[in-house]
């Protein structure tokens, strides 16, 4: 027997006309540095159908490949519309990868076309040569084309002018309509442990994903709110803050290349921002900004950080400095990213809720989650197990873009290699990456617990440790610390101060004090780059026992 409800598919144009139309008064503001761009949602939807005539008449007649290299900014959101709903595909390129990488990206997914904010062209004529797929180039934002010969000299390379382009074009467009299981976006992986790995997102895990951002469950959002997606367009779809944003009329504030702290604390409080989403490395700056020269920003209700484990100690400062609420979230770009959510359960009481609000957070709603253990075996779910978080959903990657990797499925599920706990309640705990977990003496040591003990050091700004060879034990853990402007402690007192906390035999013989922890492209640390530092001898090692 078949149901009698109507068989419309769940795509992003139906995301579009919903928001442009029903939503058409509210906007999307484009920090500028001093002021703002700011642009109806119903104006965004006329914009987005005259880039699509204009894709369309550069020869993007298919499933053809359309790159982003640009900013969060009104005219990346009306790509975000324009090229998935004419039936193309959104590839955003991260423009924080070193030239060759993202060289090999674009060429990995065939990119046809891309769109460049103006101000970085330089960057991408690094790339141009080096990718034979793009055959126009789309700068936006007014560009000095003149000072960059390369872009247009490129061979069999067209450049236009963005405005001009929708200048020249009509404000309407005959949307197709879309297989909702059709390609609708792609992004790639950091490639943090070799080449970048291609993910691609179809209308569908789009659209219920973005319905998933605003159940209560999640981030609750509404038209009564004004998001601020810190978090690159580039990296996961924004968290899909943008899809969601439009799908329940919440105005976008979008801080194009302005995310320094002094810059964030103004637009929150100017433009009376209610939810912004951003790795824990920009809330701590902001922290940091707020102390040393004060900000408003009591408009906000809530701050969403992920990408990286959230210190206890920067989520309790917020609440009772700022009276913030931050709420920790865990994913990837392989899961569209939204997987858990650290909401605590009703009747909690404090020391148990912030139990929960420490932990990567509840398994949401359409993803199912389970342990695996040596061999595969399938773990209890008691929160004492401790195996390999695997994934399966609606908006869960089932397998790479052109790349076999059996290794990263078992039995259908995603291997994410998170090592960690999951309770009976479907909360999930990680204790480390199964990269970075540290094996001392035969025993694992969780080099995220030990830097969340450490920064919650009223002298420590960031902490990061890794595992380093050691001739007694295998491996031991290194401590690389950033500290306070001002402060003096030692490798002896943190050491103490963690002993307060950690087991002695987890304690970090080896000491460093850095000027920055080495980041990823997306705000993580990384790992990697410490481990390399390390090997060269470019970390002065201090010994405290």
């Amino acid at each position: 027997m078949r149901s009698t409800m109507m068989d419309v598919p769940l795509t992003i144009a139906s995301i579009m006309r919903y928001g442009t139309s029903v939503f058409g008064d509210r906007e999307v503001v484009t920090w500028t540095g001093d002021g703002t761009r700011r642009r109806t949602y119903a104006e965004a939807g006329r914009r987005s159908a005259r880039l699509a005539n204009a894709l369309r008449r550069l020869g993007v007649d298919g499933d053809q490949r359309v790159a982003t290299f640009m900013w969060n900014n009104a005219e990346h959101l009306e790509a975000y519309l324009a090229v998935p709903s004419m039936g193309a595909v959104l590839h955003t390129l991260n423009i924080r990868l070193a030239a060759d990488e993202v060289a090999y990206i674009a060429t990995h997914a065939e990119d046809y076309a891309v769109i460049v904010d103006a101000s970085l062209l330089s960057k991408f004529a690094e790339v141009l040569p080096h990718t034979p797929t793009i055959k126009h180039v789309i700068v936006s934002g007014g560009g000095p084309l003149a000072e960059v010969p390369e872009v247009g000299a490129a061979d069999g390379v067209t450049v236009h002018d963005y405005e001009e382009l929708l200048g020249a074009e009509d404000d309407s467009f005959d949307w197709p309509v879309l297989d909702e299981f059709s390609a609708a976006a792609m992004c790639y992986t950091s490639g943090t442990t070799g080449r970048s790995k291609g993910v691609v997102y179809s209308h569908r895990s789009t659209y219920l994903h973005s319905m998933g951002a605003c159940l209560g469950n999640a981030f609750a959002l509404s038209e009564q709110d004004r998001v601020l997606p810190v978090v690159p367009m580039f990296h996961a779809n924004a968290w899909g803050l943008a899809y969601a944003s439009l799908l329940c009329g919440a105005d976008l504030i979008l801080p194009d290349q302005y995310l320094q702290p002094p810059a964030l604390v103004r637009m929150i409080g100017e433009e009376r921002v209610t939810l912004a989403g951003g790795v824990p490395t920009i809330w701590a700056g902001v922290l940091s900004y707020m102390r040393e020269t004060g900000g408003d920003l009591s408009s906000l209700r809530l701050v969403l950080a992920g990408g990286s484990a959230v210190p206890h100690a920067l989520q309790a400062n917020y609440e009772a400095e700022l009276g913030v609420r931050i709420l920790q979230a865990w994913g990837m770009t392989e899961t569209s990213p939204l997987a858990s959510v650290a909401n605590p359960p009703p009747g909690a009481g404090e020391k148990e809720a912030w139990s929960y609000r420490d932990s990567q957070g509840r398994v949401f709603c359409a993803v199912e989650a389970r342990l695996s253990g040596d061999g595969g075996a399938i773990l209890p779910s008691d929160g004492e197990a401790v195996g390999e978080i695997e994934i399966r959903g609606p908006w869960i990657t089932g397998a790479y873009y052109k790349d076999d990797d059996p290794d990263k499925y078992h039995d259908g599920w995603l291997r994410t290699g998170d090592v960690g706990t999951l309770d009976e309640r479907g909360f999930i705990r990680l204790t480390d990456r199964s990269k970075d977990v540290i094996k001392s003496g035969g025993e694992w040591i969780s080099s995220m617990e030990l830097e969340n003990v450490l920064m919650a050091h009223p002298d420590v700004a960031e902490a990061a440790v890794i595992g380093v060879a050691d001739d007694k034990w295998g491996e031991r853990p290194l401590a690389a610390v950033v500290l306070r402007p001002g402060a003096e402690v030692t490798a002896d007192k943190l050491r103490a101060f963690m002993a307060e906390q950690i087991p002695r035999w987890q304690l970090p013989e080896r000491w460093c004090f850095v000027s920055e922890v080495p980041k990823t492209s997306v705000g993580k640390f990384s790992k990697r780059q410490m481990r390399e530092a390390y090997q060269r001898g470019d970390y002065e090692i201090v010994e405290a026992r």
